[in-house]
């Protein structure tokens, strides 16, 4: 497990040792009886437990991790999406200060913005700003072109592309409409599906890889996030799918699953929030209004907007994490870089029954 910090292991040891516990209440008794039925001895076992979960700890948790080489940065190129701020924007610092040529994709190159701003007065030859709307097929096809026109060696050149280009919202399912569905989808999940579709020969020529941003709300849901979660969760089928196709040529693709970091971020702020509520309730239908009550839907809007200042400000972890994906000769498949509460409610609400893990953390 890559950057795991001592607070996390910490409580992930004791989250180990405190399932072994209870587990060990019933579980034991009910393999011992199973195994006096296939002939083997209670001894066996109990003892194979406490040996499961003793390397559990020792490989997934306390082990350091072991080197898995880098490759070598010379000649080589990456294509990130969403470079306007955020994760993007510190990504395209980052990978360009380690050597590589780096394309930045940004929705509002002409606008200029801070991020646009900054990239461009680097005056490098290695950073290039591209102007990238991952909705427009349009665009996604010019972006190709501008890459394919920089690179002396287009057929090899471009080793990584990361998706990092997304969209957030809230509201519950009843309050949203399907146009939000779809919007957020479209940047989301299709402009992740489009990119990568547009730029994975010259990928696969390389034998580079495709980087895809995700969330822990890919692979655990939430109230009132359902536009958001349903498009993250469709990133990591894609992902998983593109991982399978694309060994036979040599193409790793991961994963990145960050935690909360909205207040690192900005994805949603509280003026965001204020604004989507308002016109989330306008235009819910009126049994909506009518049976929800407009204190119910103050009281979500108020957690929202809490919401907002929570967090990791700190996006260094998420950086560390994709560079990894990009530069590790064994790049691991998932990354989870957040925090310990939410990495352990992530295994939770994964792993354990979920009538287990909706009375933890939902009802």
């Amino acid at each position: 497990m890559p950057n795991v910090s001592r607070v996390k292991m910490a409580l992930m040891v004791l989250f180990s040792l405190s399932l072994t516990l209870v587990l060990g209440l019933w579980l034991p008794d009910s393999l011992n009886l199973v195994a006096r039925l296939c002939g083997f001895t209670e001894t066996t076992v109990t003892h194979s437990i406490v040996l499961v979960y003793l390397l559990f700890v020792l490989i997934c948790v306390a082990m350091p991790d072991l080197p898995r080489g880098s490759v070598k940065v010379e000649g080589k190129a990456v294509f990130i999406t969403g470079c306007d701020s955020g994760f993007g924007f510190a990504l395209a610092m980052h990978l360009h200060a380690l050597g590589f040529t780096v394309f930045a994709g940004c929705l509002q190159k002409a606008k200029e913005g801070t991020g646009v701003r900054e990239l461009e007065s680097m005056k490098s030859d290695r950073m290039k700003v591209v102007q990238l709307n991952v909705c427009s097929e349009e665009e996604v096809a010019e972006a190709v072109k501008c890459v394919r026109k920089h690179l002396q060696e287009t057929e090899t050149s471009l080793w990584a592309l990361v998706n990092n280009a997304g969209v957030s919202t809230f509201g519950e399912v009843e309050f949203t409409s399907l146009e939000t569905y779809k919007q957020v989808a479209d940047v989301n999940l299709w402009g992740t599906i489009r990119v990568t579709k547009a730029f994975l020969p010259l990928i696969r020529r390389a034998k580079g890889r495709v980087v895809n941003i995700a969330s822990m709300f890919g692979r655990m849901s939430n109230s009132s996030r359902s536009p958001y979660c349903v498009s993250k969760y469709g990133v990591e089928a894609f992902s998983d799918c593109l991982r399978y196709e694309m060994h036979r040529w040599g193409v790793k693709v991961s994963i990145i699953e960050p935690g909360n970091f909205i207040a690192a971020t900005g994805i949603l702020t509280r003026d965001i929030v204020m604004e989507t509520a308002d016109k989330l309730w306008k235009e819910a239908p009126q049994i909506v209004q009518e049976d929800y009550g407009r204190a119910h839907f103050d009281r979500h809007v108020s957690v929202l907007k809490s919401y907002c200042n929570s967090g990791l400000r700190d996006v260094a972890i998420v950086i560390k994490d994709i560079t990894d994906a990009v530069m590790s000769c064994y790049p691991y498949t998932r990354y989870n870089p957040t925090d310990a509460y939410w990495w352990i409610r992530l295994q939770i609400m994964t792993h354990l029954p979920a009538a287990i893990a909706d009375r933890l953390y939902i009802y």
